[in-house]
């Protein structure tokens, strides 16, 4: 199996467990996340889910290019297919495409080593972005004729326009001290520490009350386009979905109480 999925209390962890191809993901292993990611979102009992890579080299470096052959089939083909037939026929970036997915649950990218082209990509549909201080991070895509198929253009509205240009147009590589400095993730820790610091991170988000933490991702996400009056009506319809909730009357009594909500996700 390329992919691994662990759980410990509310927080799933999905490993990409191909060191020895530095976490590069051909179509099997695409497919693989893709089914590892939605047994996280569809498991009640998950909160927030971990992607990250086995071993110290690598998170993910990007697409296996050895184990992706040209297709036979032109691309109108595949664009026009379903997921996994639109895979088969060479849209190998559709299975990449997490927004498909529409995992409302929080999703952490913890980097560890190489975070390139596809890989990167992965990371930022993540909602947070943590790294090791070995980390590295690219969209090389400009220096192979090709283009950052599956989301390049988000790294826009994830950093800074000149800093994200610099790094589409020029393909080069920026270390974690870097990625810090201008956004790309919100911590760096020791690589040693980085699997516990994430899942600290993880079970802190976890505690929140799950409704509550569904809500907001999706808001947020489905806010980004939004005009301002649009947005402060879907701020206030979403309020008043949550407002009649068991877990904001469970938090009401405990801030109370002054003790710990127990919340249940109802």
């Amino acid at each position: 199996m390329a992919i691994r999925i662990s759980r410990e209390g509310a927080v799933a962890t999905v490993t990409i467990d191909r060191p020895e191809a530095l976490n590069a993901l051909d179509v099997a292993a695409q497919a693989e996340l893709r089914e590892a990611l939605l047994a996280a979102r569809d498991d009640e009992d998950v909160r927030v889910i971990v992607l990250t890579g086995a071993g110290e080299r690598a998170f993910c470096a990007g697409a296996d290019l050895k184990r992706t052959p040209p297709s036979a089939n032109s691309y109108a083909q595949a664009w026009t297919a379903s997921d996994p037939i639109a895979t088969e026929r060479g849209a190998y970036v559709r299975f990449m495409n997490l927004e498909r997915l529409r995992i409302w649950k929080p999703l952490i990218a913890a980097v560890n080593g190489h975070c390139l082209g596809g890989g990167m990509e992965l990371a930022l549909q993540c909602d947070l972005r943590v790294a090791s201080d070995t980390a590295s991070f690219a969209l090389p895509e400009v220096k192979v004729g090709s283009v950052a198929g599956v989301c390049g253009p988000l790294l826009l509205r994830t950093i800074p326009a000149a800093h994200a240009m610099k790094m589409l147009l020029t393909g080069a590589r920026i270390d974690a001290a870097e990625a810090l400095r201008i956004g790309l993730v919100s911590d760096v820790w020791p690589a040693a520490e980085l699997g516990r610091r994430a899942a600290e991170l993880a079970g802190t988000i976890a505690e929140n009350a799950p409704l509550s933490l569904m809500a907001t991702k999706r808001m947020t996400r489905e806010c980004e386009v939004l005009p301002r009056a649009a947005l402060m009506d879907l701020t206030e319809m979403v309020f008043g979905i949550m407002k009649d909730t068991e877990d904001r009357a469970e938090g009401r009594r405990a801030f109370a109480e002054k003790r710990k909500p127990r919340f249940s996700g109802r």
